[in-house]
């Protein structure tokens, strides 16, 4: 008999995650996969670069989700704790039963602990916001008095939640949002969080707040549960791939094409061609035509509405398309000898560096938004990682702006500098490598056209045998996991003739979203 024929435009982890799913379930479909760049992973890849290794905008393997869980389990086991540094410094010398050693393979997951903090005034308060010792010592008692009556205040009257701005408020109260949110929010995005939707803080800080930081401090102080929820952004520990996001993804290629699927690069698709509400062809480079049965989508929302062709666009949809903004994303891959900052944590790493996975730089005195140190992230990433550091410096931005059509020396030369000004690095620090990365649409925006959304919604579902997929595919700041549970849901639908495609785009929607950890 012969095969139906599944397209699925992006070799993300959406698309890539739909390749293998369909393939591994069914026997009937000959897969191929159109990847509009060279590489695989979208921004989950990993970069190379003279022998160290950079991930494109941080990627903690975490979930809720048990298929996703199974996913990456499948592809790459985890490895027993302690992860590299800790063997490393003789903390203890044998891994737990059952972890393969990373001395010796190199497909496997290694547990890392989550550290990540706010720098903001040449001082470190920890993310997400605590209410240890070190947080009132280096606001000042006078500040904390003013953020706690603050907080108070949010709690008594609170505010209507139609724009970011106030959601951030009814969570920390206005000082705490001052401080650690309004400034880094903008800088994100270019837009005031009072024109950004709620919607952006509704799927990506979730029920995070001042009360969700106290249940957390009075969780740990009582005897352990099993099953305890806690909150996303209060997660301790994660896995990662021994060689970062990419090497998952590359794996999951590779299996993709063991098991019969092709997946060409350099391939971007300039057309969808429609007919009597369904796709029949995409057209690539302006030239090939595939022919298929169903089509997967994770390019953007924009790109996909504006290549429709053989159909007849609503213009409050095509209007709303066309205005659906994005945020792009330059890094900046920066080796030195050392850093200026300080230690001063209980925590052991290789070279005494800080213990931070990422930074999130506050001060709106300098265009930097994120500091990435790689050598947390997985010490296998860095050639020499007890002698040098290899940071991601993440700048975000407009493509076409001034800080995107400036060159790779000068985008290096300002980075060095901003860094310099904060104390991150001395002026004497040794600059041994550099490489710049820059990625389109990135981040999907929640303004302008996004408003318009379900519009686009109710509009692409009319095609039947079209399934959005993906971060950029569903226009949602979604995480990994996300995306991927987006493609579990289309190929469950594909599988079981379900018609409806509310809980492909219903994945990530809740205004709750707990882990589970288990004590």
């Amino acid at each position: 008999m012969e095969k139906k024929k599944a397209v699925i435009i992006g070799a993300g982890p959406a698309g890539l995650t739909a390749a293998y799913e369909l393939l591994k379930a069914s026997s009937d479909y000959e897969v191929t996969i159109l990847e509009e760049s060279e590489a695989l992973g979208g921004i989950s890849r990993t970069v190379y670069h003279n022998g160290n290794r950079m991930d494109i905008g941080g990627h903690r393997f975490f979930s809720k989700d048990e298929r996703v869980v199974q996913s990456w389990q499948e592809m790459m086991p985890l490895q027993g704790s302690p992860a590299y540094d800790d063997i490393k410094l003789g903390k203890k010398k044998e891994l737990a039963p059952g972890g393969p050693d990373p001395e010796k393979t190199d497909r496997v997951m290694l547990l890392r602990e989550r550290v990540s903090r706010i720098y903001y005034k040449k001082h470190f308060f920890d993310y997400p916001v605590s209410l240890k010792w070190s947080t009132i010592k280096n606001m000042g008692f006078l500040t904390t008095m003013r953020a706690g009556f603050s907080y108070l205040g949010a709690k008594l009257h609170k505010l209507p939640e139609d724009s970011l701005e106030n959601f951030y408020i009814n969570r920390f109260g206005r000082v705490l949002y001052s401080m650690f949110f309004e400034g880094y929010t903008e800088k994100l995005w270019g837009r005031h969080p009072s024109q950004i939707s709620a919607d952006w803080g509704a799927q990506r800080v979730k029920g995070l707040s001042i009360g969700a930081v106290l249940k957390d401090i009075l969780r740990k102080m009582l005897p352990a549960k099993k099953n305890t929820k806690v909150e996303t952004s209060l997660i301790e520990q994660f896995s990662y791939p021994k060689l970062g996001p990419g090497q998952l993804w590359e794996t999951v290629a590779a299996e993709v094409e063991a098991r019969g699927g092709r997946i060409l690069k350099n391939s971007k698709v300039t057309a969808l061609n429609a007919e009597n509400g369904k796709i029949l062809s995409v057209t690539v480079n302006g030239k090939d035509v595939y022919p298929a049965d169903i089509f997967f989508s994770s390019m953007p929302v924009k790109d996909l509405v504006q290549n429709l062709k053989g159909t007849e666009i609503p213009p409050n949809v095509k209007e709303a398309a066309n205005t659906l903004p994005y945020r792009d994303f330059v890094t900046v891959g920066l080796l030195v000898d050392r850093l200026a900052l300080q230690n001063k944590t209980k925590m052991k790493t290789l070279g005494n560096i800080v213990p931070d996975c990422w930074i999130y730089v506050q001060d709106t005195g300098v265009k930097l938004g994120r500091i990435q140190i790689f050598n947390n992230w997985s010490p296998y990433m860095v050639a020499d990682p007890e002698r040098t550091v290899w940071l991601g410096l993440e700048y975000f931005c407009d493509e076409g702006d001034d800080f995107w059509n400036l060159s790779a020396e000068e985008t290096v030369k300002l980075a060095i500098e901003e860094l310099i000004r904060i104390g991150v690095l001395s002026k004497d620090a040794k600059i041994l490598d550099s490489h710049r990365e820059q990625v389109k649409k990135a981040y999907p925006a929640y303004f302008d056209g996004y408003a318009q959304m379900d519009e686009i919604v109710r509009f692409l579902n009319g095609f039947g045998n079209l399934y959005c997929i993906g971060r950029n595919g569903q226009h949602r700041y979604n995480n990994m996991d996300h995306s991927m549970a987006t493609a579990f849901e289309a190929v469950k639908n594909i599988l079981s003739g379900k018609a409806g495609k509310e809980n492909i785009w219903n994945v990530n929607t809740e205004k709750e979203y707990h882990e589970e950890k288990k004590s």
